[in-house]
Parts: C-alpha cells; sequence; structure tokens
C-alpha cells in the first residue's frame, strides 16, 4: 500500500510594498525566513520513533549498526512552523526533531546537517536518525549532523491525529477486504466513510494543510531552525517524493540529495495504488516461488502455482474460521503484504503458512499478527496522517462505483493486493477535503542528485525511479537487483559503497544512456535462507 501527496495553499506572489514587510520580518524571496538560527532547545531523548523504513517494516530485521552512537548521543527538540506557510505569522504547530551530532569540526570537512526520512506518508523520522548516524561509516558519520523528524500531524509532533480508538476500531477479526455480495460492499464502505468522518469531526482545521508540499516548507522551516544555508537529505520511500519537492521548491538550499526506493512524481496517487496492485502481486508470485523452492523444508508443493493454491485456500479457510479468533482474511492480508516489503521476513512467513496448512497449528500466524500486524494507537496515528496527505494532495474518485469497477478489473490479473489496497484507501473517497493539483516536480537548478532503487520493488516500481530520472536531469540512478524496498543501509555492501561515496564528496556513478538507463548496478543480497522447526517448541533454526 503507497506511503504518498497534497495540494497547499500555495504561497503567492507578494505585491508591492509586501517586500518590505517581509524584510522586516525576515522573510525571504523564497517565502521561507531568512536563515538566521533561532534558540533550540535541545534535551534528552524519550524513546519512539519507528524504524527506517516506517511502520510497515517495524518487525523486519535490520543488519547491526556499525556501533551505536554513545549513549545521550541524540539529543531532541522542538520546532515551530505555521500551520499554513502563506501566513507565516499565523497559528503555530510544533515538529519533533532528532540530532545525533557529528565529531569532525566546522573546520575539519564538516558539512552541515543530514534531513532523513523514512517515508509514510505518516511514518515517525526520529529514531532514523541514530539508526543512519550508526551505520553510515565513521568517517561520513562525523561530516554530519544527523537530523530526524516527525512530520506534521506524525508521533511527537503537534498536534498528532487519531481518528477512531484503534482497540474498537481495529478489533479482530475485520470484515473481509473482498466484498462477496452487496452487503459485504456497504460494510466497507461504511467503515471507510466512518474513518473519514472522524478525521474531519476531530481535525477539520487542520486537514486543509496536510499536505506534501507543507511538508517540504516545514522542511525547510526546520533548516532556518538551525541556522543552516543548505541541508543534505536522505529519504525512503515516500520520502523520495518529499525530498523531490523539496529540492524543487528550495533547489538553492541542496547540498546532497538521495532519494532511495523512489516514487513515481509523474501521477496521481489513485493511479499510483493501482500500479502497486501489480507489482505486490508480482512480489507475493516471488514470496510463493521462493517457498516452492524450499519444498523439502515448507512442504506446501514444488511449482509456485501448487503453493499459490495452498495460500489462497488458507485464506477461504481464515475467511469462515479465524485463526485463534483474530487472524481472519483481512489480517492474512496485512500480514503477507509486509512480505513484499522485504525478503527477509520471508521465512517466517513461509513457516506460519506451513504449519497452519499442514499441522492447523495457528500459533504462527497468531505470533505475526501481534508483532507485526496489530495496529495501537502509534500505527493508527500513521495510518491517519498516511490518509490525510494522500487524500489531499491529489484527487480521487468519490464514486464506489469507480473503486469497484477499479478493484475487480485489477484482481482479474492481481489479486494478492487489488481488494485490501482499495479498501485500505477507500477513506480518501469520503474524505472532508477534496484532493488538488499536486506540486510540480523537477529542476535542473540542484547539486548532482543519488537515485537508489531495487529493479523488483513492489511498493515503488521501477518505472518511478526512471520518471524520477527524468525530472532531475543532474541525478544517477543505482539500482540493486533485488527486491527489497529500501536499499541503502540495509546490508548491501555495494550499495553503501556508492552512498558512502556521494555523501563524502558528491561522487556519482558515471552517466549512461538508454530508455531503461542505470548509471551504477549492484547485486542483489543473497537469497533468504528457509527456517526449520527441531521439534515442538525448539528455536527456529535457518537451513543453509
Amino acid at each position: 500500500m503507497s506511503r504518498g501527496s497534497v495540494p497547499v495553499k500555495r504561497v503567492v506572489g507578494l505585491v508591492a510594498g509586501v517586500a518590505m514587510l517581509g524584510a522586516v520580518l525576515g522573510v525571504g524571496p523564497d517565502g521561507a525566513q531568512a536563515a538566521r538560527a533561532r534558540e533550540i532547545a535541545w534535551g534528552p531523548c524519550d524513546r519512539g520513533g519507528t524504524s527506517p523504513l516506517g511502520t510497515a517494516l517495524d518487525s523486519v530485521p535490520q543488519p547491526l549498526p556499525r556501533s551505536e552512537p554513545p549513549a545521550g548521543a541524540m539529543e531532541c527538540a522542538r520546532v515551530r512552523v505555521p500551520l499554513d506557510h502563506s501566513e507565516p505569522l499565523g497559528q503555530q504547530i510544533s515538529l519533533a526533531i532528532t540530532r545525533v551530532r557529528g565529531t569532525a569540526g566546522r573546520d575539519a570537512g564538516h558539512l552541515g546537517v543530514l534531513l532523513v526520512n523514512p517515508g509514510g506518508p505518516g511514518a515517525s523520522g526520529r529514531s532514523l536518525a541514530r539508526y543512519v548516524a550508526a551505520t553510515l561509516p565513521k568517517d561520513v558519520a562525523a561530516r554530519f549532523d544527523v537530523i530526524g523528524f516527525d512530520p506534521r500531524g506524525v508521533g511527537a509532533s503537534e498536534p498528532a491525529l487519531s481518528c477512531v480508538d484503534p482497540a474498537r476500531f481495529y478489533a479482530p477479526p475485520r470484515a473481509d477486504n473482498i466484498p462477496r455480495v452487496k452487503a459485504d460492499e456497504d460494510a466497507l464502505v461504511a467503515r471507510a466513510r466512518e474513518y473519514a468522518q472522524g478525521c474531519g469531526n476531530r481535525y477539520a482545521w487542520f486537514l486543509p494543510y496536510l499536505t506534501t508540499e507543507n511538508t517540504a516548507r516545514d522542511m525547510d522551516s526546520i533548516r532556518v531552525a538551525l541556522g543552516e544555508d543548505k541541508i543534505s537529505y536522505l529519504g525512503y520511500s515516500y520520502g523520495t517524493y518529499l525530498g523531490a519537492v523539496y529540492a524543487t521548491l528550495f533547489p538553492q538550499r541542496v547540498r546532497r540529495l538521495v532519494l532511495d526506493s523512489v516514487v513515481d512524481p509523474s501521477g496521481d496517487w489513485y493511479d499510483t495504488n493501482i500500479a502497486q496492485d501489480y507489482s505486490f502481486d508480482r512480489r507475493h508470485k516471488e514470496f510463493l516461488s521462493w517457498v516452492a523452492r524450499n519444498e523439502s523444508v515448507y512442504r506446501l508443493g514444488h511449482s509456485q502455482a501448487a503453493v499459490s493454491f495452498a495460500w489462497y485456500a488458507m485464506r477461504a479457510r481464515l475467511h469462515a474460521r479465524p485463526a485463534g479468533g483474530v487472524v481472519g482474511s483481512s489480517e492474512l492480508d496485512d500480514i503477507y503484504t509486509a512480505g513484499g516489503y522485504s525478503s527477509r521476513l520471508w521465512p517466517r512467513l513461509a513457516q506460519a503458512f506451513s504449519d497452519y496448512v499442514l499441522k492447523g497449528d495457528v500459533t504462527g500466524l497468531v505470533a505475526l499478527y501481534h508483532s507485526d500486524s496489530e495496529v495501537d494507537a502509534k500505527e493508527e496515528n500513521s495510518y491517519a496522517v498516511y490518509l490525510g496527505v494522500q487524500c489531499r494532495d491529489s484527487a480521487w474518485p468519490r464514486s464506489w462505483e469507480r473503486w469497484r469497477a477499479d478493484a475487480e478489473a485489477a484482481s482479474e490479473k492481481a489479486p494478492f493486493m487489488a481488494w485490501p489496497n482499495a479498501v485500505y484507501n477507500l477513506p480518501c473517497a469520503f474524505w472532508p477535503e477534496r484532493g488538488g493539483t499536486p506540486p510540480k516536480v523537477g529542476t535542473s537548478r540542484v547539486p548532482p542528485v543519488l537515485l537508489i532503487q531495487s529493479v523488483h520493488d513492489a511498493a515503488t516500481p521501477y518505472e518511478g525511479a526512471l520518471s524520477m530520472l527524468r525530472l532531475f536531469p543532474t541525478a544517477r540512478l543505482l539500482t540493486e537487483a533485488g527486491g527489497d524496498h529500501g536499499v541503502s543501509l540495509a546490508g548491501n555492501p555495494c550499495v553503501d559503497r556508492h552512498l558512502a561515496a556521494y555523501l563524502r564528496d558528491a561522487s556519482l556513478p558515471p552517466e549512461r544512456s538508454g530508455a531503461r538507463r542505470t548509471d551504477g548496478a549492484c547485486p542483489a543480497q543473497p537469497e533468504p535462507r528457509p527456517v526449520s522447526r527441531l521439534s515442538a517448541g525448539s528455536p527456529v533454526v535457518a537451513i543453509r
């Protein structure tokens, strides 16, 4: 499910006389306050935040960082920004930010700040600063102050959206994502309408300003508050779109720009999600093929077709009789969607699948639900912001008939994701703030840009990276032959060497030509090894 865009009130051209007012108020020609550091009260951090790729990957095992920063190295603070950037002295909201300071001095090669964002929209970025600082090569990390932040509406920022009581709204098992009769459709539509109305009832004053463009302008306010003339940026997934919007609005403020797992900026979010139906279906089939190649461990069939039959039969059984009373067909969709983001989850997913089909053992499925898919207050906040940004960024169909027809058409060829993805995004059909026109993306006025993309990524298909490449003539594309989402700092030494070289001195792969060009290529990481239980109660062990 795409994590995506919103039109904000654009800062309009200033009329005669306002330029002088801007000089008095410290407002520069790009609409941001002049680069003069405000007082930021840095202090110790409370625990919180999400993993490098946001909530979808919270449970994915990450490579061990090079070393943990010293205790207390990560500091926390708040920055106040305008609710509406066209009214900089109007109502203010608060953003939570974190910092891990580089050890190099300003006269010893320090390169300023590196803002990081894990994607979403709706994912917290505070803990990502610690992860990036700990995982980059020591000499590179020393040259940056790594800055994480919770975007407007997220996590520790204020306000933090919540539109329903998650314990009630997400009580398992939920209705099946795939409707069978008219009453099923009515229930899905009513549920989506309830969520949209809940957001409108609680945050009518905030939703008009919950946009990608406003979030990009918030980033420039953070730059100003830090007293920096320029920023560097590392964004994953939706964070690539956010970074691209920032670079388009403020090209003169960019020092380094890394976009990893690239969102296609050329379409609207509705069409982007339909494209995801097909890419997630392909990636799910790759998972099923991996299970078939390891038939000696999982015993679910020697072919993708056989394992696919077993998977959809499992889904049908869980529709009728949820595992442990909690994992129904919709919960199963959620659990196995995570496998489309990271193959590191495949052994756990396959073992739970096998245990259920062969032995009727629901333990693995229930454990995966509680660890990976159960929606708590943090996850509901992330979803609320996800919808708030995507529903507002671009126009969405307001007719259920259109949604149903498109889901049915996609499901003919891509059944794994078509209906779950439609249901996930359906509140946008009833969102209280209608979507508008996304901001223009692309400029030739930025320094060299590094794009990183896995070839078989389901969440952000490869074509999106090619589209971004065309919009930023100074960009170069580094590809990884695998299919995981979020490539850099995830254990691929080839990718990480390119990232480190670029952050050090803006070194990029040499430009190549071609319609589907890649300027640099890295091999995929090895396939995950299957796991097997030695006996009941024994730990899961890897099969070499």
